[in-house]
């Protein structure tokens, strides 16, 4: 049913591999073990963030957003095998020298869009960088959701917004006008709540300056 290739990256929390299911191009998500945590906790944190994670990627797709489809979920492993989308990491987009300012606006344009529908929905992402977002040519697909809230406040859709600009700052020289860019199609996407959270992302980002 299932056959594995290749490890294609490691983070903090999981180990991510190439893989097939039912002869489908897919990706395996296996969560780490944290040895310096107490098993019982760790076991509990980890069977949490992975159903969270299944929990979140379902809903934002029934909101609309463009996020892998899951193929399997299996707890007694720890394992979350997920359709493997193609394509470019906002990443790659935004930290490329010789690519054009145009498309680095389009990319940020899409995602404030998607973004603003993410929260329109009630659902926070958690963990928003360029590395967790593809683009797919027309636009952006969400992944990783384990670290997102089905019932997020203020604070975590600030949150999602504060770390939006601090990526921006890290990877692209005209982050200021991509970030405005961001913000007015995040606003016009979730017109109710927008002024608010961005307020919001605001206190964060003093938070975190003069912390």
């Amino acid at each position: 049913m299932e056959s594995e290739t290749e490890s294609l990256a490691e983070g903090a929390e999981a180990k991510i591999h190439l893989a097939t299911f039912l002869g489908l191009p897919a990706v395996r998500k296996v969560r780490l073990r944290k040895a310096y945590r107490h098993e019982a906790l760790d076991a509990r944190l980890r069977s949490e963030r992975i159903r969270t994670e299944a929990r979140l990627l379902r809903e934002a797709r029934r909101a609309g957003l463009r996020t892998p489809v899951i193929y399997d979920l299996d707890l007694s492993r720890e394992t979350l095998t997920l359709e493997r989308l193609e394509g470019t990491p906002l990443t790659e987009i935004l930290r490329d020298p010789s690519g054009s300012p145009e498309r680095r606006q389009e990319v940020v344009r899409h995602l404030g869009r998607a973004l603003g529908r993410l929260h329109a929905a009630s659902i926070s992402h958690g963990d928003l960088t360029g590395s967790n977002v593809l683009w797919m040519g027309t636009d952006v697909a969400f992944l990783d959701l384990s670290l997102g809230s089905r019932t997020p406040g203020l604070e975590e859709f600030g949150i999602d917004l504060h770390l939006v600009e601090e990526d921006l700052r890290t990877l692209c020289a005209d982050a200021e006008a991509l970030y405005e860019i961001f913000q007015a199609a995040y606003s016009e996407a979730n017109p109710r709540d927008a002024a608010a959270i961005r307020e919001r992302a605001q206190e964060i980002k003093g938070r975190v300056r003069y912390a």
